[in-house]
């Protein structure tokens, strides 16, 4: 029959869901060196191995041990006929690892092993807990709220305790006692006091898993999550694409009557979620991440990896979204910044920038036409750089063209300057009384 010390630790090692082995080896560890404390304040340096026989509980000791023709301390020596009955080539002067037990050993292992089972056994199962969630960072797990405290949730996950903070949590969510959600195993740390498990229900990967759970066709491969856009507790959008000829990617997903979108959005508390069409085409791209909005047309600015996008008047409020939430998110998803304008709009600028050009060409004619009739006058640069106009100066000009001859000609608004037959300066006409940056003071006298 199994003894009653082996029965207590199959029941301890079954109630922390750790190894048996484990225990027994943290108890080993602590009965040598329990044993090593009974030798005094500064024993020598020696090898101490407990071997604990897990049927019965006896403790049996084995320690290094100096050969020596005659002892003198027992706890460190050992004479050399005995020695040799272990290790018949043994000298005096070396050591041997010889059972050591003391008589009243067995009193200390009571003793130790009630102390490991309050505390060593922890730190085990403190590894053991490491060990097993380490593998499963980044992956969905069921915890059941425990508590709140100063703005995180604790929560129960197993033998382990998980924190859900602040600022991973969806401000729609109501948390209380008991209550079993599925969180994002965001990360794991090592503190002193044992692992630390961080979750999450913000985290877009929390979309990603639950995607997974619910439509196989994402979990076998057939169908891939191509990027996602959430903004937690308020709307999420799915970029999906098929990587198998004739499966429809956004249908997988919705399931039959919408069942499996559903569930999702059960499990978030009714948080909305668009899954579109993935495209390699960015235009086409873009039009599916503004749905349900309808789109008229792209225009795409590479160089800025900006989009200009039209959507009817109709559409404009439901392409933008509520405090442009759509928009937004489909940036995220597309990461392209997108502007959105209606169709009338659209055509209004397009309307101004026509009536712009046409008065800006009636002007660059009319220009023209009184530049073809004006007298061409010549003047002879000043040492400043500038020319005398109608007693006004003008310039300056530059250094380069101080004491050269220049053409003016002038329209009913501006002087245009030519040097060998080129425009070189053009200054809006002033009266005597005007002075500007281009333009001095009147000149004294006329050239």
């Amino acid at each position: 029959m199994k003894s009653d010390f082996y029965s207590a630790i199959s029941q301890i090692a079954a109630e922390r869901g750790i190894p048996r082995e484990a225990i027994v080896d943290v108890m080993e560890k602590a009965l040598a060196t329990a044993y090593k404390r009974t030798l005094g304040s500064n024993p020598p340096p020696m090898e101490v191995v407990v071997r604990l026989d897990p049927q019965t509980g006896m403790a049996r000791v084995f320690a290094e041990k100096q050969v020596v023709d005659e002892v003198f301390d027992e706890r460190f020596e050992v004479e050399l006929s005995l020695a040799r009955q272990i290790k018949p080539d043994v000298q005096p002067g070396e050591t041997i690892s010889i059972e050591s037990t003391p008589r009243d050993f067995g009193r200390i292992a009571a003793q130790t092993a009630k102390q490991v089972i309050l505390q060593g056994i922890k730190e085990v199962e403190r590894e053991h807990i490491y060990g097993e969630f380490m593998e499963r960072e980044g992956e969905i797990v069921t915890a059941t709220v425990q508590r709140t405290a100063k703005g995180n949730v604790i929560m129960e996950l197993g033998k382990a305790e998980a924190i859900l903070p602040a600022k991973e949590q969806v401000e729609a969510d109501r948390y209380y006692h008991g209550q079993r959600l599925r969180v994002f195993l965001l990360e794991i740390r090592r503190e002193e006091r044992g692992p630390r498990l961080i979750v999450s229900r913000a985290h877009k990967n929390l979309i990603l898993r639950l995607f997974e759970m619910e439509v196989p066709e994402i979990f076998n491969g057939t169908v891939e999550i191509k990027s996602i856009a959430r903004e937690s507790g308020l709307r999420t959008k799915v970029a999906v694409a098929a990587r198998q000829e004739g499966i429809d990617p956004v249908g997988s997903c919705v399931g039959m009557r919408g069942i499996r979108i559903q569930n999702i959005v059960n499990e978030l508390n009714g948080e909305k979620i668009d899954v579109v069409q993935w495209s390699p085409d960015p235009r086409e791209f873009i039009a599916q991440a503004l749905s349900p909005a309808q789109v008229v047309e792209v225009n795409l600015n590479e160089i800025e990896r900006s989009a200009l996008v039209i959507v009817p008047d109709k559409q404009l409020s439901l392409a933008i979204g509520r405090e442009g939430q759509n928009v937004r998110l489909a940036a995220k998803l597309t990461g392209w910044r997108i502007d959105i304008k209606s169709a009338t709009a659209l055509l209004e600028e397009e309307r101004e920038a026509s009536q712009a050009r046409e008065a800006a060409e009636a002007e660059a004619m009319a220009t023209e036409a009184e530049l073809a009739h004006a007298r061409v006058e010549t003047r002879k640069v000043r040492p400043d750089g500038t020319v005398v106009y109608q007693s006004v100066h003008y310039g300056p000009l530059g250094d380069e063209l101080a004491g050269e001859s220049v053409q003016l000609r002038a329209t009913s608004q501006k002087l245009y300057i030519y040097y060998n037959d080129r425009l070189v300066a053009s200054y809006m006409l002033m009266d005597e009384n005007e002075e500007t940056e281009e333009a001095a003071t009147p000149a004294s006298e006329s050239e």
